[in-house]
């Protein structure tokens, strides 16, 4: 994590994953909970992003990650939402549910309750997935307030695009 996640910020590397997506004719699904669509926030701010942007997804809950992710019930109950298998079950998700290359996704507890010794708040769950290629997820822990692991989160997830499309 780069720490760049003030809004000036956000739109140069929104704009910055938004070229390097259109030099490689993708298009980009999100798939988000914790952050309530700041990636796709983040990416619609950009001028033209209808060229590299497909859709975005807001799951917050069980239910709607399942009923629109296509995220497995198994999986929810043996890990929970904040999970990476969760995530990475999400990011394939929106890359079946959409007409995208590539998909990331985001689960957390963004604070300020919400935490527990196993998932603390600023515990953050990233999925990502290539149509025909990788995908993965990783956990990261962020400091500050809810604000502030919002904003970071959506900083790394932005991160993470830029280095799958670069």
């Amino acid at each position: 994590m780069t720490g760049r996640a003030d809004a000036h910020d956000l739109d140069a590397l929104a704009a910055e994953v938004g070229a390097k997506l259109k030099a490689r004719g993708w298009m980009l699904a999100t798939a988000e909970s914790c952050t309530g669509g700041g990636v796709a926030h983040a990416v619609t701010a950009i001028s033209g992003s209808s060229e590299w942007f497909d859709r975005g997804f807001v799951t917050y809950s069980n239910a709607a990650k399942q009923e629109l992710l296509g995220v497995a019930e198994a999986t929810l109950v043996a890990n929970g939402a904040v999970s990476e298998a969760t995530a990475r079950e999400m990011a394939q998700g929106a890359l079946a549910h959409s007409a995208a290359q590539v998909a990331v996704a985001i689960t957390g507890v963004a604070g300020p309750t919400g935490g527990t010794a196993a998932k603390p708040v600023g515990m953050v769950c990233f999925g990502f997935a290539v149509r025909g290629g990788k995908s993965g997820a990783e956990t990261r822990h962020y400091a500050g307030d809810r604000a502030a692991v919002r904003a970071q989160s959506v900083a790394h997830a932005l991160e993470l695009m830029l280095a799958l499309a670069s």
